[in-house]
C-alpha cells in the first residue's frame, strides 16, 4: 500500500470499516440542524423588524427582549430562539437571561397574552395605604376582561404617593379602581412625556474643559465637600475617583439610577425636575468622566420609571448635540460614548456589580470579590460607579465650593441629605435636610408633622434594609455612622413611617416576603434564608433563638449586601419590639 489517501480509496476492493471496542468513545453523528427549538423563519423576521436599529450583539440582550416584550406583551418560544440565532448566543443564554428578571413573561408560541399588566405595588408604604384592598377589589372588578391582567408587584417608586399601580406602562400614583379602569377605558396605558427641564450651559464642565478648573482642583473640592455615595454605601467619592483615574485605561463609567429600595423615590424624583434636574445630573456624569477619564458611560434606570426613560433619552439627544460643539470649542475634547440602558425589574440590580453584570447582557447577579468594580468593571475595565445623586451635587460643588457644602448639617454632621419620606407623616415627599437631622425634626419642620389622628410608633430610617427603629429613638441623628449602636443604618435615606395603628413584626413580615422575592438565587444563606425566615416570622409567637441563628449564617455567609441586610428588619423587632411576636397585646392592637 502507499501512503496517499487517494491512492489508497482506489487500491481498495471494499471499504475498511474500523472495529470499535464496546463502550470505547466514538464520533458522535453529525448534526444537520441546530440544537434546541427551530428557528422559523416568520420568527426571524419578526424578531428582526422589532429590533431593528439595535446592534446585534450580546451585551445588548436585555434591550432586545424589551423590545419584543413591549411589542408582543410577552416573550415567545419562537421569538427567543429567532433572538438567540440573531445574536450569535445559545437558547439557553437567552432563556436564564429572560427569565432571571421580573418584567419579562415567557410563554407558548400560541399562548393567549392580555393587553396590559396592571401591577399594584405591595411593599410596605402602599401596603399601610390599603394597597391589598385594591389589589383584591381590582381583580375581583376586572375577573371578567381578558385584556387585562392585575398582579401584585414589589415598589415601583412611588412610596409618596401610596397606594400606587402601574397600568401599562402608566405609573398611577394614589390609585383607585375606578382611576385605573378610567385609564384602561382610554387607552392610556403608556408613559406620559414629561415637560423638559430647563437647559443647561454646562458652565461647569466647560470651566474644566477649558483649563480654567484642573482635574486636581476638582477632586481638591470633592475631597473639602465630603461627598459621599448616596446610593446607600456612603463610600466618600473622592477615593473612588482617585482608585478608577490610576488604574490603566480605557476606563469606563456607570450611573446607577435603579433605586428599588421600598420607600426610596428621591432619584426619579430628582431626575425628572424642572430645575436642576436631569441636566444638572448630566453635567455632574461628564465632569466625573472627564477627570477620571472614562471613555464610556452606560445609565441603567430603573424599568418601572417609563416617564422618566422618555425624558432621559430626549435630554440625551440633546446632550449628544452639545458634545459635539464642545468638541469643536476645545480641541482635544472626546466626549465620551454614553448608552442609556434599560432595567428589567430586579432589586438586586440596585448591587453595583450585579448591575454591570445586567449591562453586559446577563442576569444581575453580584460577582465575589475581590477584585472591586473600581478596578474591575464593565467588560473587566476600572470603573466608576455612582448613584444618580452623588453626580447631580458635582455641578453645586463646584459652583459654591466644597466648603459650603461641609458647612451644611447639624451636631457635627457635615453636608446636606435628600431623604424620602413616606408612610403616617401629613406630607410625603422627598426633602433636602441638614445632616445630622433627627426623625422628630424630619417630619415637624418638613412633612408637615404626623398625619391626622396617627402618633408616632416606629420608623424605617434607610429603606427596606436599614432596619425599624422605635419612637424613642426619633431623636437620634439621620445620617451615615450614626445609627449603627441600634442596629440600623441610613442606607439610600428612605424614611417610612409607622404609626401606634401599625405593627412592626408586619411591616417586617412585609420586607422579608420583599426580600424573598428579590434575591437573586445565587447564594444559599440568601435564597433559602429569607424563605426561611419568612415561615418563621408568620408564627403566632417568634421562635427568638431560631430566628437569631438564620440572621447571623446569613449575615456571615451571603455573598451580597441583599443576603447581608435582610435581616435587619426581623432582628430590629426582637430588639425593641419583643412584645409584638409573644402574643401580648400593645394598646388594644393585636400584634
Amino acid at each position: 500500500m502507499t501512503n496517499s489517501p487517494h491512492e489508497s480509496r482506489a487500491t481498495l476492493a471494499t471499504p475498511v470499516i474500523p472495529i470499535r471496542p464496546v463502550g470505547a468513545p466514538g464520533r458522535a453523528r453529525p448534526r444537520f440542524t441546530p440544537k434546541g427549538r427551530q428557528v422559523q423563519s416568520a420568527a426571524s423576521a419578526r424578531v428582526a423588524a422589532l429590533c431593528e436599529g439595535l446592534a446585534p450583539r450580546a451585551d445588548l440582550l436585555i434591550e432586545h427582549l424589551h423590545r419584543l416584550q413591549d411589542a408582543e406583551g410577552a416573550l415567545r418560544h419562537g421569538h427567543l430562539a429567532a433572538l438567540a440565532e440573531r445574536l450569535r448566543l445559545s437558547q439557553v443564554e437567552v432563556f436564564e437571561v429572560a427569565s432571571f428578571y421580573h418584567h419579562f413573561e415567557i410563554v407558548a408560541d400560541d399562548a393567549p397574552v392580555p393587553a396590559t399588566v396592571v401591577r399594584v405595588c405591595t411593599s410596605l408604604s402602599c401596603s399601610l395605604a390599603g394597597s391589598a384592598s385594591l389589589l383584591s377589589d381590582l381583580q375581583t372588578r376586572l375577573a371578567g376582561d381578558a385584556s387585562v391582567r392585575v398582579q401584585a408587584a414589589p415598589c415601583i417608586g412611588q412610596c409618596h404617593q401610596a397606594p400606587a399601580a402601574c397600568v401599562g406602562q402608566r405609573q398611577l400614583p394614589r390609585a383607585s379602581v375606578d382611576a385605573v379602569q378610567t385609564l384602561l377605558a382610554r387607552g392610556e396605558t403608556g408613559p406620559r412625556e414629561l415637560p423638559a427641564p430647563t437647559a443647561s450651559a454646562l458652565p461647569q464642565l466647560q470651566r474644566l474643559l477649558s483649563g480654567a478648573l484642573t482635574p486636581e482642583q476638582v477632586l481638591a473640592e470633592l475631597k473639602t465637600s465630603n461627598l459621599r455615595g448616596l446610593g446607600g454605601a456612603g463610600f466618600p467619592a473622592w477615593r473612588k475617583w482617585e482608585t478608577v483615574r490610576a488604574q490603566p485605561g480605557p476606563r469606563h463609567m456607570v450611573v446607577n439610577i435603579d433605586e428599588g429600595e421600598v420607600g426610596t423615590f428621591k432619584d426619579g424624583h430628582l431626575l425628572t425636575s424642572l430645575h436642576g434636574g436631569a441636566p444638572q445630573v448630566l453635567e455632574g456624569m461628564l465632569i466625573a468622566a472627564q477627570v477620571v477619564g472614562a471613555e464610556r458611560i452606560w445609565l441603567y434606570l430603573r424599568d418601572e420609571y417609563h416617564d422618566a426613560r422618555g425624558l432621559l433619552a430626549r435630554e440625551l439627544d440633546a446632550l449628544r448635540t452639545r458634545l459635539q460643539g464642545l468638541a469643536a470649542q476645545y480641541p482635544g475634547y472626546t466626549p465620551p460614548q454614553i448608552e442609556l440602558r434599560r432595567g428589567a425589574g430586579a432589586y438586586i440590580c440596585g448591587e453595583e456589580s450585579a448591575l454591570i453584570e445586567s449591562l453586559e447582557g446577563k442576569r444581575g447577579m453580584p460577582r465575589l470579590r475581590p477584585p472591586i468594580v473600581a478596578t474591575h468593571g464593565v467588560f473587566g475595565r476600572p470603573t466608576l460607579a455612582h448613584n444618580l445623586e452623588t453626580l447631580w451635587w458635582l455641578p453645586e460643588i463646584l459652583a459654591r465650593g466644597g466648603a459650603w457644602l461641609a458647612a451644611q448639617g447639624r451636631r457635627g454632621r457635615s453636608g446636606l441629605r435628600r431623604f424620602s419620606v413616606s408612610g403616617r407623616v401629613r406630607r410625603p415627599g422627598v426633602y433636602l435636610a441638614p445632616a445630622g437631622i433627627t426623625l422628630r425634626e424630619l417630619i415637624d419642620e418638613h412633612a408637615g408633622g404626623m398625619a391626622e389622628g396617627h402618633t408616632l410608633y416606629a420608623y424605617l430610617p434607610g429603606g427596606a434594609s436599614g432596619g425599624i427603629l422605635p419612637a424613642a429613638l426619633a431623636d437620634v441623628p439621620l445620617d451615615f455612622d450614626t445609627l449603627a449602636d441600634h442596629g440600623a443604618f441610613i442606607g439610600s435615606m428612605a424614611v417610612v413611617v409607622l404609626s401606634q395603628y401599625d405593627s412592626a413584626r408586619d411591616a417586617a413580615l412585609n420586607l422579608m416576603q420583599f426580600f424573598e422575592h428579590e434575591s437573586c438565587g445565587q447564594c444559599t444563606p440568601c435564597r433559602a434564608g429569607t424563605t426561611q425566615a419568612v415561615a418563621l416570622m408568620r408564627a403566632p409567637v417568634w421562635d427568638a433563638p431560631l430566628l437569631g441563628e438564620l440572621s447571623q449564617v446569613m449575615r456571615d455567609a451571603s455573598i451580597c449586601g441583599l443576603g447581608q441586610a435582610a435581616p435587619n428588619p426581623m432582628d430590629s423587632v426582637l430588639r425593641f419590639f419583643a412584645h409584638e411576636v409573644n402574643g401580648a397585646q400593645r394598646d388594644g392592637v393585636n400584634a
